[in-house]
């Protein structure tokens, strides 16, 4: 019988949810129900492949693929459960060129946090697996910690770990129901019976979406087919080789006693469960695709001969969970006060053990221990959730596993579903736009007679650069528009407005009406959760503007912090307003031609926010910069955007306007400092590391992280943010390696080409001890550039720009 109470019932019994309830009692929780629908494993997890690769693109996504490699060599002798744990090492070929820039800049980042790997040549590596060819090979990384394990045996240990910390395992039993009061999961209802709840864990892998639908939640958590081979034996297929990837040829390829499976990311793969996962479906697999199949095994036998005389065993085609960027969803739905999810997982084997761990944190701890904002569930907005996105999005993230990920490069598919109100006239004007939480926004505009579409490039120049460096220079010498209504905005009012917002905000919220304030939104540790800006509209209404893909996040922080007495409301109020950002040297002429009243520096001055009207327009002008110019952002509502545009467009041809894009603001706020959260600033950081203290404002009495905080002035940081500007041309996008002499100091964060003094910027987290010396080097690509930092903003340090 199910018990009638838990404190914590998780839903899923493939390698995910046993994770987790193997960490949770590990933690010491001994109150948790795992509930599957048929037996453990039959979902995705039985029929998965099980290789296990650590690197990834980040630190903390590299640390949780690592835990899980090192539980895997010790979970066998914790719980008496074999594993088939085999650290055979991974072998990733380059057989292309720019695929070989790629692996060049995967090691570069991976030695930047200390992650061990070796650089190969073609015939380095094929001493490691003999029975390729060399054609075409650039060169190869090998990782000696990687391998595979035995995904059922690893589901069966966690489990058998789990029970015996006390977890009950409950299988074929189907949830039908999830009761939810308020903003609480309070009931799991079964066809055995319900259970009271106080959290509740949605971890049902290709369910996953149907399990929240349960609990009103729309998850865009989906499934596609995934098929591999099995070949049948040879006795001459040498022992001991290394697992092996190819993503040029778009193939992977474990080996198993005298034999392979082989597997591969095809393009335009089906989806699976689009309205709903069959009812009864079960261990179940589809019927081959033979046309699927020789889109990876022709490639593969061309880099493996042999494979042309081996008959194939067996064919596996089952549904694997994925989301529409192909991450993993993980947290606390923004929704719910006590709904998780860990889903999504299209390497659920390789991440399960990390994965695991920090679910089991974050449901304790309501923190994970490192920052996963790349697998956070509130990345997502409500549009990512649509059967048809869903669908669209998906295939192209399969489709691209094994594609080549190009610095700044942007989804193709499910594309144009939200549009400003300026997307026509600026796609009249040769636009080339990229995707930001499903928004069409411009990243540059191509001159009369360019092609207006990216063509990305790792080391060299892509073709937009010239086209960017002239936008960023009629941001710096005299005006431009850019469209910025894809920010995220809220309205908060009320009596009890100011008081919450307070507690929330690191810094001083308590200024008179018309007053602007930039501030972080800090954790109980003094880590960033949120940067934005908030206006004080009147004495009882505020305006919140914070990042085109941070609306989720951040408008679920604020509204999880406010007050339930009714003294505050909450509005998204993002489709409401468009915003057009007039910034650059001529920017007040150009406004002071359409404006009603007065623009000057007296009547809005900085940090200020003012209605005024633009022709037929009522506009709220907040005069705030993000490029390091003077500048405002003009906040009206969406029917006035085009009548406002053309108003300042006409006025602005005598002063040279110029439209501009995202990638001239990014140029234009690395030369600025001005900071990047997701990667400058994140939840592992302090304002004070960042060079932020200037707004915390520690006189106030009480604010979340404000203990915290106050500790880590007193004490001072443990490690700085420094600006880098190279010596020597170089391609830096973040991700790079900084080197004092031998020691390596840590990883850049965020980099890009400074237009105006033509060098390339990065920032990084130094050590404190190591923050004040002038020459580091920068390694990119495999090299080390000389750099200096610099102590202040490159450009404009003393702000006479922005306070002109």
């Amino acid at each position: 019988m199910l018990p009638s109470h838990a404190r914590i019932v998780i839903i899923g019994g493939g390698a995910i949810g046993c994770s987790i309830a193997y960490h949770l009692a590990k933690l010491g929780e001994r109150d948790v129900v795992l509930l599957e629908k048929s037996g453990l494993t039959h979902g995705s997890t039985w029929h998965a492949a099980g290789l296990v690769g650590q690197l990834r693109s980040k630190r903390n996504l590299t640390r949780l693929m690592q835990y899980s490699a090192s539980l895997y060599a010790k979970i066998e002798a914790d719980t008496g459960q074999a594993v088939e744990w085999k650290p055979v090492g991974s072998l990733r070929l380059a057989s292309s060129k720019e695929r070989w820039s790629e692996l060049k800049r995967m090691a570069t980042t991976a030695r930047s946090f200390g992650f061990a790997l070796e650089t190969l040549s073609p015939a380095e590596a094929r001493t490691l697996f003999p029975l390729i060819t060399l054609d075409g090979i650039e060169g190869a990384l090998f990782i000696a910690t990687d391998g595979h394990v035995d995904p059922s045996s690893l589901t069966q240990a966690y489990a058998k770990g789990a029970r015996a910390g006390g977890v009950r395992i409950v299988e074929r039993v189907r949830v039908t129901a999830i009761e939810v009061k308020g903003r609480r999961a309070t009931r799991v209802r079964t066809e055995e019976g319900d259970i009271e709840a106080e959290i509740v864990v949605n971890a049902a892998g290709i369910w996953a979406r149907d399990v929240g639908r349960l609990a009103g939640i729309e998850l865009p958590a989906g499934a596609v087919e995934h098929q591999y081979l099995v070949t049948e034996k040879r006795a001459d297929i040498p022992a001991g080789l290394p697992t092996l990837r190819d993503p040029d040829k778009i193939f992977y390829l474990k080996p198993e006693p005298g034999a392979f499976a082989i597997g591969g990311w095809e393009d335009n793969t089906p989806t699976f469960g689009e309205t709903g996962m069959p009812a009864g479906f079960d261990r179940e697999l589809f019927q081959p695709s033979m046309e699927r199949l020789e889109a990876f095994m022709l490639p593969a036998a061309e880099r493996i001969p042999v494979l042309n005389e081996m008959g194939i065993r067996t064919i596996i085609n089952g549904a694997i969970p994925i989301s529409p960027d192909g991450e993993p969803i993980m947290g606390l739905v923004p929704q719910l006060d006590n709904f998780y999810v860990a889903c999504g997982f299209t390497s659920g084997i390789a991440a399960s053990g990390g994965a695991g761990n920090a679910m089991a944190q974050w449901i304790l701890r309501g923190e994970p221990e490192h920052d996963l904002w790349a697998f956070d569930v509130r990345r997502f907005g409500p549009h990512h959730a649509s059967r048809r996105y869903l669908a669209e999005r998906s295939v192209e993230a399969y489709g691209r596993y094994y594609a080549m990920h190009w610095p700044l490069e942007e989804a193709r598919s499910a594309r144009g579903g939200r549009r400003s109100p300026l997307h026509q006239i600026l796609a009249g004007k040769h636009a080339v736009f990229g995707s930001r939480n499903g928004w069409e926004r411009p990243n540059w505009f191509a001159p009369e007679g360019m092609e207006a579409a990216d063509r990305p490039s790792f080391e060299g120049r892509p073709n937009w650069f010239a086209a960017v460096a002239e936008e960023h220079k009629a941001v710096r010498e005299r005006a431009a528009l850019i469209d910025m209504s894809s920010f995220s905005k809220f309205e908060i009012v009320g009596r009890g407005a100011l008081a919450a917002l307070q507690r929330i905000a690191a810094n001083d919220l308590g200024k008179p009406p018309g007053a602007l304030t930039y501030t972080q939104l800090c954790n109980a540790r003094g880590g960033i959760e949120a940067d934005l800006t908030i206006a004080r509209l009147d004495e009882d209404r505020f305006y919140v503007v914070t990042g085109s893909g941070f609306g989720v996040r951040d408008g679920g922080w604020i509204a999880k912090h406010l007050p339930r007495d009714g003294s505050v409301s909450m509005r998204d109020v993002t489709s409401a307003k468009a915003v057009i950002n007039l910034c650059g040297l001529r920017s007040r002429a150009v406004l002071g031609e359409v404006a009603d009243g007065d623009v000057s520096d007296v009547a809005l001055p900085y940090m200020a926010a003012r209605p005024i009207r633009i022709g037929y327009a009522p506009v709220d002008a907040l005069r705030v910069t993000y490029v390091g110019e003077l500048g405002y952002e003009l906040h009206l509502p969406v029917e006035y955007a085009q009548h406002v545009y053309e108003l300042l467009w006409e006025a602005g041809r005598a002063f040279g306007i110029a439209d501009a894009g995202y990638r001239a603001v990014d140029s234009l706020r690395l030369e600025k400092g001005y900071l990047y959260w997701g990667a400058d600033i994140t939840p592992d950081y302090t304002p004070y590391e960042a060079g932020l203290g200037f707004a915390v404002a520690l006189k106030k009495d009480d604010f979340i992280g404000r203990e915290a905080l106050a500790r880590a002035k007193s004490e001072g940081p443990r490690r700085r943010l420094c600006c880098f500007l190279l010596e020597e041309p170089a391609a830096v996008y973040g991700g790079e390696a900084i080197w004092l002499g031998p020691t390596l100091l840590g990883v850049t964060t965020s980099g890009g080409y400074g237009h105006t003094i033509a060098k390339s910027i990065v920032y990084g987290y130094v050590p404190a001890e190591h923050a004040g010396h002038e020459t580091y080097e920068i390694e990119t690509f495999g090299r080390r550039v000389p750099a200096r930092r610099s102590a202040k903003a490159p450009y404009d340090p003393e702000r006479r720009k922005i306070l002109v």
